[in-house]
């Protein structure tokens, strides 16, 4: 993230953009569900979490903050730190619940902002013991720490976020939607008190691809295992996710959706037949030659 900058958008990590952030209302955690006469399941320990971190980085220049459902921890200043909570966390936990979210995870997740590339890849193999796959940022194997480089900016950690929230709450979601909401949310902004997505790098390489004929029909895409989303023409499968996505928010669609989607997953299992109901095509061979349209029509930057 940028720093001085005030512009409200966030910067796609793979940019290496910096961007300023939001500053969004706190967020208290949710109450579980209970049962009349007895008492509320506990929720996280975040006092006793956050120490045990403390415990474990002492003396190593690091903060760390609780933002509820997570645990922020840093070796930028302090104030870089807590200003990243509030302004990077709090905001994107905040709009990600308002629109799609409606419970936390179960169990804390640590956020870690590593200040630069050295960092990174020095504290990822000390405190993890793996050898980052990307420059970037990614999730741990586990889902409980989301692990970044913060100086390439925070496109990425947003991103992950999305993960985070996905998995409580929609934990069958295929690899398609749950990547192509997160990506959708690597360049952001708010825009009438909603987070909403912006085109990024991704679009470049998604219309050549449609220039070229090489973007597979919208059945095709959703249809994809986790595996062959991931292993075979990742970048195309990315970008195509990621600007439906953004072409059912253009539309107003986005939301409900997810919500469609999330709550038939058992009759539809891809996604494919919320999603014509949703844009109301009977032809999806038709509504491809719209989509594309619509996307050799964009910009970015």
């Amino acid at each position: 993230m940028g720093r001085g900058r005030r512009e409200k958008t966030f910067a796609c990590a793979c940019t290496v953009l910096a961007c300023a952030l939001l500053v969004g209302a706190h967020l208290a955690a949710a109450p579980g569900p209970s049962v009349e006469g007895s008492a509320p399941e506990p929720g996280p320990d975040y006092p006793g979490h956050a120490a045990g971190i403390r415990e474990r980085v002492k003396g190593q220049g690091f903060t760390v903050v609780i933002e509820p459902p997570f645990v922020v921890v840093g070796d930028e200043p302090a104030h870089l730190v807590k200003r990243r909570s509030v302004k990077t966390v709090r905001w994107a936990a905040n709009m990600l619940k308002k629109d799609f979210f409606r419970r936390d995870p179960e169990k804390v997740v640590d956020i870690w902002l590593f200040k630069d590339k050295a960092s990174y890849e020095k504290n990822t193999r000390a405190f993890f013991g793996i050898d980052p796959h990307t420059p970037f940022g990614f999730c741990s194997s586990d889902g409980r720490s989301l692990i970044m480089n913060i100086g390439t900016g925070g496109g990425t950690l947003v991103h992950e976020m999305v993960h985070a929230f996905m998995k409580p709450n929609f934990p069958q979601c295929p690899a398609w939607f749950n990547e192509g909401l997160g990506s959708l949310y690597e360049q952001c902004r708010e825009k009438e008190g909603r987070i909403y997505g912006m085109t990024n790098w991704r679009l470049r390489g998604l219309q050549e691809a449609i220039r070229a004929g090489k973007v597979p029909l919208f059945e095709k895409l959703l249809s994809t295992t986790d595996h062959e989303f991931y292993k075979k023409d990742r970048g195309t499968n990315y970008a195509q996710a990621r600007y439906l996505c953004y072409y059912l928010q253009e539309q107003g669609l986005l939301a409900g959706y997810y919500r469609g989607f999330r709550d038939n997953r058992e009759d539809d299992p891809t996604g494919y037949k919320t999603l014509k109901k949703a844009l109301g095509e009977e032809d999806m061979r038709v509504f491809q030659k719209k989509w594309e349209s619509f996307v050799l029509k964009l910009t970015f930057p």
